[in-house]
């Protein structure tokens, strides 16, 4: 039978089924552990039930994988989902890029949606509009308490694996909620089943939606490190400026302090936006700064 991994904890690995739409708890054969494979949240499986207690199971194959994230640590990852606030709090927008900038590496489709628009000022909405409509991103704006922009956000996740991520207090759980209510009683049954409390300790899981829908709700953060990544690459994830880059007077632009800079030009034009580019300017100068020292 085959299934996903949507929750390991200890060694067990609990297992959706979509064929019977249930849940198995699996240990895995012990030729993974000789092999240095282990087992991922996202995984796709094949799991062995004969001569198991009802509901458990063995898993005997891991399917090939597309892709595998190290944070969160999850594989098959169709596309990201980050949800910040247009306001209370104001959205940290350094914060947002570096998460971007983490996608755009692994080559992860990203969603990007500004909730509580019931609560912001539409300058602030027009101006994050302005900033990343041209970042290589489907943006959304909504308001998860007037239940205004859910359905459009889950016609996007329809039939895929979601990361879902940003900081907390932005609405990621009330967006789950809204269209999953009983999410939580999901997922507390496998809690139930292992002894442990939904809330002492974070894991990585996956949340089943509907056919072939699954989303990871994430811890909620305020740091992101990038440093895995050259400073003279950086130029490569952000997205607005491959437009411009073939009118730069160099190769290899950094598009700072050099003469010719087509980006640079883009930005006076304002073709770019200077909150991006800002930003760029800063994630640069930070990693330089790392590789020196």
């Amino acid at each position: 039978m085959r299934g996903k991994i949507i929750k390991g904890i200890a060694g067990f690995y609990y297992v959706h089924t979509s064929e019977n739409n249930m849940i198995y708890e699996c240990k895995a054969k012990g030729i993974f552990r000789n092999q240095k494979i282990k087992p991922l949240v996202g995984d796709d499986v094949e799991i062995d039930t004969n001569d198991q207690p009802e509901g458990n199971g063995t898993i005997i194959a891991i399917l090939p994988r597309k892709n595998e994230l190290i944070r969160p640590a999850v594989a098959n990852v169709d596309q990201a989902m980050i949800i910040f606030a247009a306001a209370e709090p104001d959205p940290n927008l350094n914060l947002l890029d570096r998460f971007l900038i983490m996608m755009e590496k692994q080559q992860i489709d990203t969603i990007i949606c500004f909730n509580k628009t019931d609560i912001a000022d539409e300058n602030k909405l027009d101006l994050l509009k302005n900033t990343y409509s041209r970042c290589g991103c489907k943006v959304f704006f909504s308001s998860m308490r007037n239940g205004k922009g859910t359905d459009q956000l889950y016609e996007c996740i329809k039939g895929k694996t979601t990361v879902l991520a940003g900081p907390s207090g932005v609405g990621k759980s009330t967006f789950v909620n809204s269209i999953k209510p009983d999410a939580d009683m999901k997922t507390g049954n496998v809690s139930e089943k292992i002894k442990r409390g939904k809330h002492t300790t974070r894991h990585s899981e996956l949340i089943h939606l509907d056919h072939d829908t699954y989303i990871m709700d994430t811890p909620g953060f305020s740091s992101l490190y990038i440093d895995s990544i050259d400073y003279n690459e950086l130029k490569d994830y952000f997205v607005e400026f491959q437009n411009y880059e073939d009118g730069c007077r160099f190769a290899g632009c950094c598009h700072q302090n050099e003469p010719g800079c087509a980006v640079k030009e883009a930005l006076q034009d304002g073709e770019i936006s200077r909150i991006r580019y800002n930003n760029y300017i800063t994630l640069y100068l930070e990693l330089k700064n790392q590789k020196r020292y």
